[in-house]
């Protein structure tokens, strides 16, 4: 695994600013969840300032990952697209501090450092992005035995309208 260590709250206040491309294959806690290592992730990362004065980093992360769908167990591609703001404290102490001044869910207090892995920070977001239970819009075989039904089954409102003749 690749590690990427950024100072976060340098990072924040200089308002610095990096993107890339991360294979699913270079992350190991991701790729339990996947089907296999197929794929990429694209992320930027920007520093700034929150309003409150804390700095704050701005995490997006897009990209698919093969999933297996908990209904039918096949794989499919689920499309990862995540953006997250994250305001950093020096401790958990301030982090807790910090939230219940914001009280906004739209952003998570996460403890800072001078050495934050961002390839870690990118990998915790693409794993909050992908859901416990992944499942197909409408799984294919679902789809071909429904069909089946609907072809060997007639409506039963067909039959009455025979019977009415």
């Amino acid at each position: 695994m690749i590690a990427i260590a950024i100072d976060a709250f340098d990072f924040g206040r200089l308002k610095e600013r990096r993107d890339g491309d991360l294979p699913v294959s270079q992350l190991p806690r991701l790729m339990k969840e996947c089907v296999d290592g197929e794929g990429s992730l694209r992320w930027a990362l920007r520093g700034g300032t929150h309003e409150s004065g804390y700095p704050e980093l701005n995490l997006q992360v897009s990209g698919a990952v093969n999933l297996i769908c908990q209904r039918c167990l096949k794989p499919f591609s689920f499309e990862v697209a995540s953006e997250s703001i994250l305001v950093l404290a020096h401790d958990e102490a301030q982090a807790d501090q910090i939230e219940a001044m914001l009280e906004d869910d739209d952003m998570d207090v996460i403890v800072g450092s001078k050495a934050l892995d961002m390839v870690a920070l990118i990998e915790d977001e693409a794993l909050l992005a992908i859901p416990q239970a992944p499942k197909h819009t409408q799984c294919p075989a679902a789809l071909v035995v429904a069909e089946e039904a609907v072809a060997s089954n007639p409506s039963p409102f067909a039959m009455l309208k025979n019977l009415k003749h």
